[in-house]
């Protein structure tokens, strides 16, 4: 999770850099922590302390002044870019939440800005650095797989997008991954119905994950033990057709060879 989390970090800081100038005018405002939101000062010095906060490796506060920019000169062109400062603070922070938020309040008042792209990332950016292990519910996996897909499909021709593809792979597969873990837990169970919706599930969802070959194959075992030796001879078949000489096969062809006598899930 933790080389996940730099490698996103890095590629996002570098699309941001694209994205919206860092550079502001010089202001002569203090850097104490503790001089920050709530005191008035000119756009100019309260952005850049912001960016200063940014580059010394406190991006809470980061944020927390570029939100102040906004509320103390919400007409200033500076606050366009300070929104979308805010957000990236945020994310750089772990703050998930705070991002999404950020990143979404910005859409809302610029949808057509040239940095929207940036900010559609964002938030999917924010949901997949929390997708957890396949033991945990889901939801923000498949959030952050709603999200990819809408970067992919609002700038197909944008970094986001191509970055956002990557994503989109890794995210299905860890869903198939959750559809698997489900599958093999209810074969264990003798539960041969409910195990065989969950690989097909997979087959029919997820057939390009590295999943495919065993959903197959346990779709074999399943239709086996449910006494329908047609079926477990058509998944075989489809198993051989798209995965020649991968070990699933060569089990699933042991299963079908055998007639599933006292087949059991592995």
């Amino acid at each position: 999770m933790k080389t996940k989390s730099r490698t996103s970090r890095i590629f996002a800081l570098g699309a941001l850099a694209a994205a919206t100038a860092f550079t502001a005018a010089c202001g002569g405002g203090s850097n104490r922590p503790e001089d920050t939101a709530y005191v008035a000062r000119d756009v100019e010095t309260l952005y850049s302390q912001a960016k200063q906060e940014l580059d010394r490796g406190r991006p809470q506060l980061a944020a927390a002044l570029f939100d102040e920019v906004e509320r103390q000169h919400p007409y200033s062109p500076w606050a366009r870019r300070a929104q979308l400062m805010s957000a990236f603070s945020y994310y750089v922070a772990g703050d998930y939440n705070k991002t999404t938020s950020s990143a979404q309040r910005f859409l809302s008042i610029h949808p057509g800005n040239k940095d929207a792209p940036y900010a559609y990332y964002l938030i999917a950016l924010s949901y997949y650095e929390q997708i957890s292990d396949v033991q945990r519910d889901q939801k923000v996996t498949e959030q952050a797989l709603t999200a990819l897909r809408e970067v992919n499909r609002r700038f197909p021709q944008s970094q986001y997008a191509a970055d956002a593809r990557l994503k989109i792979d890794l995210v299905e597969d860890h869903l198939a991954g959750k559809e698997m873990e489900i599958g093999r837990y209810y074969q264990r169970s003798g539960k041969w119905i409910a195990a065989q919706i969950r690989f097909q599930n997979v087959v029919e969802t997820y057939q390009t994950t590295s999943h495919a070959p065993e959903a197959l194959y346990r779709l074999v075992e399943s239709s086996l033990a449910l006494g329908i030796k047609p079926e477990a001879v058509k998944y075989a078949a489809v198993l051989g057709a798209n995965y020649p000489g991968n070990e699933w096969y060569e089990k699933a062809y042991e299963l079908i060879d055998d007639h599933a006598e006292g087949v059991s899930a592995s």
